[in-house]
């Protein structure tokens, strides 16, 4: 009896100390890639790339093109959302309200180029996204982007061969800028001097990281392009403190 009463205790101690350690890499993301309107090949490849990154900075990535999942016990699951080329209408209200109240939480949010493509009529999500798509030149586009830091040109300007969003506004002043496209090395744009690419910001309790990049497949392997996506990740995850 008394070896028993002693493994019993044992075990109850053991238990507090069993709860205390996460498993390896428990942090989740979820990647959603439903498109209602215009739908991009390179989905597959940039859930892949997404993956992988999310892999390298220890967390766990689920992908999905079920808006079922937007309801609060599913993403309370998760530190971020990655809205990777998504495009049109792709939640109904109540799957909006619980998005709404995740990032409300302290969730955080990704978007991967399409995403500013998405729910025109939802203006809270307008904000989060930082800026909607307006139009794009036609086909790929040659030209540099510029990292920025406080403001300012920082780092060597990197080429680029990609399709290039003009946005509805120049999201600048809302958000922290981290890089920019120079306009004068290619056709089509339309912002002018000043044309931010990909950006950042704390929102309504939560985080928001944004890039312009990512139509093409390719871009997926250009390892600026796999920085930029890796340092999203580690924002919108709360993994890094700034942006």
């Amino acid at each position: 009896m008394r070896r028993l009463l002693i493994a019993l205790l044992c075990s109850l101690l053991l238990l507090p100390m069993a709860g205390l350690a996460a498993p390896p890499g428990a942090d989740r993301i979820l990647i959603f890639t439903r498109t209602a309107k215009f739908h991009h090949d390179s989905i597959p490849v940039a859930v892949a790339t997404l993956r992988q990154l999310s892999t390298e900075a220890g967390l766990r990535a689920d992908h999905s093109e079920d808006p079922r999942d937007f309801r609060a016990d599913t993403l309370a699951r998760y530190r971020a959302v990655v809205f990777a080329n998504t495009t049109g209408d792709v939640l109904d209200a109540t799957q909006q309200a619980a998005m709404e109240q995740f990032i409300r939480n302290g969730g955080g949010f990704m978007g991967v180029h399409a995403a500013a493509d998405t729910e025109y009529d939802w203006p809270w999500y307008g904000e989060l996204v930082g800026a909607w798509f307006h139009k794009h030149p036609e086909g790929l586009q040659d030209t540099l982007v510029q990292p920025e830091r406080d403001g300012k040109a920082s780092g060597v300007a990197w080429p680029i061969r990609d399709e290039l969003y003009n946005y509805r506004r120049n999201p600048r002043g809302m958000v922290q800028v981290i890089a920019t496209v120079d306009e004068s090395r290619y056709d089509g744009g339309t912002m002018g001097a000043d044309h931010p690419i990909a950006w950042c910001r704390p929102f309504d309790g939560g985080r928001s990281w944004y890039t312009g990049l990512g139509h093409d497949a390719a871009v997926y392997a250009d390892p600026n392009v796999r920085a930029q996506l890796r340092r999203g990740l580690r924002y919108a995850a709360g993994h890094a403190p700034a942006c």
